[in-house]
């Protein structure tokens, strides 16, 4: 789970910087009709995409196993529903980086026709942004199984009152994290930004790219809260919210140095820099944390009910194999019923799958047949426990076992010493 969290963290800052690259290369690349400088700009942001949309492939490997691994029967459950947007994931990811590489590349030969190519590059921008979609509407679809019943297609799972708050904070987030990228890239001194991008200043640039950063930074402090509204309550909790808020104050103190930053006269712009990345690294960090323990809570009832199911099943195999044996085994039928079935959820002294004997010996204390109605109908008295499947024996043979329970349980409290 650690690996799963630390593996986001690397392949999400690449989607970022794909994403928000790829969506500030068309902007400059428009306003670069009347302004050429801008254009010299896309081109320069152009030539970092295709780098970190391989990165976001290869470091995307890693926690798409790991949620394999950790999280099968919903994330195939949800690959499923989703149908035919999550096979479409791969023709839609070659189509992007072609798209891209071919942007790139006909820079030069597409002069004359810069409208065309700047459909060509807004093309690839809208793949971009379509491939996260469909994987953060499946990643989301997997924490609820409740509403699985409900989803019938991409559609309607891309529906659930969620998905869209998670998807404006994805690329705000994405926005954010290019802007302050750009900045350590493009106006650092090895970088040859006067003959890369004529026209192009590094203290102009780096006070907009603060600007940017800064406008993307505050819109995640309002979609984040509308994420945390729009989640359904299981999962909820004060971990989180202390997680999520811990995040949130830095983000705040990250906002502050960049207001400083865009409204500051002095000639050096990017002083705080370091420490301006340094704290939305840490949100980050905490984001992806909080985003775990929201989907550990979220499945933890799915879990406990499967676990239930896997208990019931097993116990209805056992019942099986102890009744085609009961010819030929000596023991007594209450004490062989039990071991045989009831004995893997149940231990004397300790708790396994459910409560331990002694403690029902003292609800059902002389009333062995109060124990085998239970068994034939149970509910759920405690929430920390899974519901007990119900037994089908007959009533001798549900009250024989009742009656080993209560021997069981007083045996264990007479033993001397």
């Amino acid at each position: 789970k650690a690996l799963l969290v630390a593996l986001f963290l690397a392949h999400i800052v690449f989607v970022n910087l794909m994403v928000g690259g790829s969506l500030m290369t068309t902007v400059c690349e428009i306003i670069g009709r009347k302004r050429p400088a801008f254009d010299g700009l896309a081109r320069a942001i152009a030539g970092t995409i295709t780098v970190n949309k391989s990165l976001a492939v290869v470091l995307g490997v890693g926690p798409l196993l790991l949620i394999n691994v950790l999280y099968t029967v919903y994330f195939y459950s949800a690959n499923a529903l989703t149908g035919n947007a999550w096979v479409s994931v791969i023709p839609l990811v070659i189509a992007a980086f072609l798209i891209g590489y071919l942007h790139k590349y006909s820079w030069d030969r597409m002069a004359s026709a810069k409208g065309w190519h700047i459909a060509l590059g807004a093309a690839g921008t809208v793949l971009f942004l379509a491939i996260p979609l469909v994987f953060l509407t499946n990643i989301n679809l997997m924490l609820f199984p409740q509403r699985w019943p409900q989803v019938a297609g991409f559609l309607s799972a891309a529906a659930l009152p969620n998905v869209l708050p998670r998807y404006l904070h994805f690329l705000l987030a994405s926005i954010a994290v290019t802007a302050l990228f750009l900045i350590g890239y493009l106006t650092r001194n090895a970088f040859p930004l006067e003959t890369a991008v004529p026209g192009i200043d590094r203290r102009p640039l780096r006070r907009g790219l603060f600007a940017v950063a800064l406008g993307a930074t505050i819109g995640q402090l309002f979609a984040g809260p509308l994420v945390l509204f729009t989640l359904p309550k299981q999962g909820l909790g004060l971990q989180l919210y202390a997680v999520v808020g811990i995040g949130a104050t830095l983000a705040v103190i990250a906002i502050l140095l960049l207001s400083r930053e865009v409204a500051a006269t002095r000639p050096q712009v990017g002083r705080t820099y370091v420490p301006v990345a340094v704290l939305l690294t840490w949100t980050v960090c905490f984001m992806a944390y909080g985003r775990h323990v929201y989907r550990e809570g979220a499945v933890a009832e799915h879990r406990t009910a499967m676990e239930a199911k896997t208990a019931a099943f097993e116990a209805a195999v056992t019942a099986g194999v102890a009744e085609k044996s009961a010819a030929s085994d000596e023991r007594p039928v209450g004490q062989r019923i039990f071991e045989g079935t009831c004995a893997g959820c149940h231990a004397v002294d300790h708790v396994l799958v459910g409560p331990p004997i002694r403690e029902i010996a003292e609800l059902y204390k002389g009333n062995p047949d109060g124990i085998a109605k239970w068994a034939k109908n149970p509910g759920r008295r405690r929430p920390d426990f899974p519901v007990m499947p119900a037994f089908q024996f007959n009533d001798d043979d549900m009250r024989a076992v009742a009656e080993y329970m209560l021997q069981l349980a007083n045996q264990s409290t007479t033993k001397p010493g």
